[in-house]
């Protein structure tokens, strides 16, 4: 899959994560589609969390997946339309946490059994505000199991209201401490709180995205209380926290594709605002994530053929280094005449190290790591995904067979514990693009080993 059908995909799925609010009551319990199945390539078993065409996605790998008890994953579905539903892992029970629909991305807190989301406020309030909401999920879980729930309001709290005039996004993350919600801001906001003179930067890349301004504001999820966090010159994309540091936030200059300068990190309070890598014109870099109190990964991607050679043609003729069957306008980048692959950043010291890379095809794309620095994940445009011993750089194939032709890419997030993966999945589907919620583990033998004090 090339990256043109990707970016096309992923401003579809834009659109597919404003939802819209449904009728079915929250707390609604859904039976067990569990299943446990062997890869049929590298043997690994793989348990499928569901296993029905119900429009199943996981939450972006850049925010967590498992609730503060490690019993349930909470993911988008159609099963209800435009509601959020947890799955037990163990008994494979389902459960829906929202009533009233929800915007963009579903944060769920690490120290406490609740989940937070935007959603659209109700007509009445002021257009364009949005409202930030806190679901109590033990009590909401306990009341679903015992048949006795209760009406949205008693699960469901408001914690603020978004003025209008901010224009207030739904790529939301929950702070180290979980006790502000960070969000983007409007453009007319941006350009209010920018410095005179700045120069705005222009879209770039053949999708025409990146013009700025942008920024991100923040909530108090306790009171309410809106403050400004930074604006920029180009267009905010992917806003995460690092969820074991209060007050660090990282964020991408979003364009579709190669960005300028991708990854940013400021902190909470304006201050510090630095690339968090600084890259180079032929440095495709993308989908960075959060993870160790230290550390953020992301790819250098490997995926597009090197250009010809320029020279000369025998009439003399100069001949074009362009590179064969691909978009110009996304410059140099991405190729494999530089390093390429799992890229692993430190935020204190600003040094980078490559975990590893696949020896051929796109290299890895989506990337995680488990939190006690031990394994990195990368998964490829095949949908195959890969395992990295960090200590040793030693790379296995986990699984594969999920289908190139997949509604989106597995997308890998590392459990809390370091043990297993979140993938997403079409492997089950009869159509081909339908996913399901899956969970890879880590071979025994790898998280049996020790390692020598270096």
């Amino acid at each position: 899959m090339n990256i043109k059908r990707y970016t096309v995909i992923t401003a579809a799925l834009a659109l597919v994560f404003t939802y819209f609010p449904a009728h079915a009551q929250i707390g609604k319990r859904f039976p067990s589609e569990r299943k446990v199945v062997k890869d049929p390539i590298t043997g690994t078993m793989l348990t499928f969390l569901t296993s029905t065409p119900a429009g199943d996605s996981k939450i972006y790998q850049t925010h967590n997946q498992w609730t503060s008890d490690m019993q349930w994953l909470i993911f988008r579905s159609d099963r209800v339309h435009g509601e959020a539903i947890a799955v037990n892992e163990k008994t494979g029970e389902m459960v829906q946490v929202t009533e009233g629909g929800y915007v963009g991305m579903l944060n769920i807190a690490r120290k406490s059994m609740k989940l937070y989301f935007m959603r659209n406020p109700p007509k009445s309030a002021p257009e364009g505000s949005m409202e930030i909401v806190e679901v109590d999920l033990a009590s909401l879980f306990a009341d679903s199991k015992s048949g006795k729930l209760k009406s949205a309001d008693h699960y469901q709290r408001i914690c603020g209201t978004t003025p209008p005039e901010i224009g207030a996004g739904g790529d939301m993350a929950l702070d180290g401490a979980e006790d502000w919600a960070y969000f983007r801001i409007g453009k007319a906001e941006a350009a209010r709180r920018l410095a005179p003179g700045t120069k705005l930067e222009e879209a770039f890349g053949p999708r025409k995205m990146g013009a700025g301004p942008s920024g991100i504001a923040g909530m108090n999820i306790k009171t309410g209380e809106i403050k400004h966090v930074v604006a920029v010159p180009f267009q905010v994309g992917h806003i995460q926290t690092n969820p074991w540091v209060a007050g660090e936030i990282i964020f991408c200059w979003e364009t579709g594709g190669k960005s300028p300068q991708r990854t940013w990190i400021v902190n909470a309070d304006g201050t510090g605002l630095r690339p968090l890598y600084p890259e180079s014109p032929y440095e495709w870099v993308t989908h960075e994530a959060v993870i160790t109190k230290d550390e953020v990964a992301f790819s250098i991607m490997g995926h597009r053929k090197i250009p010809n050679t320029v020279g000369t043609t025998a009439a003399g003729t100069a001949v074009n280094g362009a590179n064969p069957g691909q978009e110009a306008a996304w410059g140099p980048s991405g190729t494999r005449e530089k390093p390429t692959g799992l890229g692993i950043v430190n935020i204190r010291t600003r040094e980078m190290t490559i975990a590893g890379q696949t020896p051929s095809g796109s290299g890895l794309w989506h990337v995680s790591g488990s939190v006690d620095g031990r394994f990195a994940v990368g998964d490829d445009f095949d949908r195959g995904l890969y395992l990295i011993d960090r200590h040793t750089h030693e790379m296995i194939l986990l699984t594969t067979g999920h289908k190139v032709t997949a509604a989106d890419h597995p997308h890998p997030t590392f459990s809390p514990d370091g043990t297993r993966i979140e993938i997403q999945s079409a492997m089950l589907s009869e159509d081909n693009r339908s996913m399901n919620i899956c969970i890879v583990p880590v071979p025994e033998a790898w998280l049996k080993r020790t390692y020598k004090q270096k």
